[in-house]
């Protein structure tokens, strides 16, 4: 078993981080303790190593005095008149790398935020295939499932029979999605079952995002005021399908 020491200690002995009392103790501690000497000398070999590498280049002076000279400021002068130029060229291009930065940052949150509604989507689709969730109102008829929907919501689902198209319709449930309740209309799809989680949007258009979690596909777009997810372990086509047939509507 390694000593407790060699993580807690010996960097901070090696780097001379220690005040005098915990390095004597530290000291004492090396002459029984095979374990911390090992890795002494091996930090002090890996050391030597990158010393003896000469891995260190020391810039040629012309290129120090290039830099100076580059972004020295001397007083106001004809001959200095192209130093404004370039300080703007330099404000430019840090405005440039501030806004390149941003757009990652945007791209980033929303990946996050994409991340987090698959997962939730998968997640409420899975609790939903255990007995007795699937549906709260269980009918093959759009006039029996919309209605039933009013007064639970503050909005309408536009629910649809697509048995013709090879999605039947087998009912809805409330569920949560971000916080919000929101429709489930359940459909089936060959053997499959898929769930479409809808909810109002602020986006009336949506490009259309899709993806997969622990073996289900999801897919995910807005139309008309409306945001959809639809999730399932049927093929991502099948899906692809059902969010074509939604959006023509």
């Amino acid at each position: 078993m390694a000593c407790d020491r060699t993580d807690s200690l010996l960097h901070a002995y090696f780097d001379n981080e220690l005040d005098p009392v915990d390095a004597a103790e530290f000291e004492r501690h090396l002459a029984v303790c095979p374990d911390c000497t090992s890795a002494l000398e091996g930090l002090k070999s890996l050391r030597a190593s990158f010393g003896n590498a000469q891995l260190y280049q020391k810039s040629p002076e012309s290129l120090r005095r290039g830099v100076l000279r580059e972004f020295a400021i001397s007083k106001p002068s004809v001959k200095s008149a192209h130093v404004p130029v370039r300080w703007l060229a330099l404000a430019a291009a840090v405005l440039l790398m501030a806004t390149a930065g941003w757009k990652l940052l945007s791209n980033s949150r929303e990946g996050d935020q994409q991340s987090s509604l698959a997962a939730e989507i998968v997640d409420a689709h899975l609790r939903s295939l255990q007995p007795g969730h699937l549906t709260d109102v269980l009918s093959s008829d759009q006039h029996t499932v919309k209605p039933w929907f009013e007064g639970k919501l503050d909005f309408a689902p536009p629910v649809q029979d697509l048995t013709e198209q090879g999605f039947p319709l087998q009912g809805g449930r409330l569920d949560v999605i971000q916080g919000r309740t929101v429709a489930a209309l359940i459909y089936g799809r060959h053997k499959h079952i898929v769930s479409v989680f809808l909810w109002p949007s602020s986006e009336k258009e949506e490009v259309p995002r899709s993806g997969s979690r622990h073996g289900y596909q999801w897919i995910s777009w807005g139309k008309g005021g409306m945001e959809f997810c639809a999730v399932s372990d049927t093929s991502p086509a099948d899906l692809g399908q059902l969010q074509r047939l939604f959006s023509e509507q």
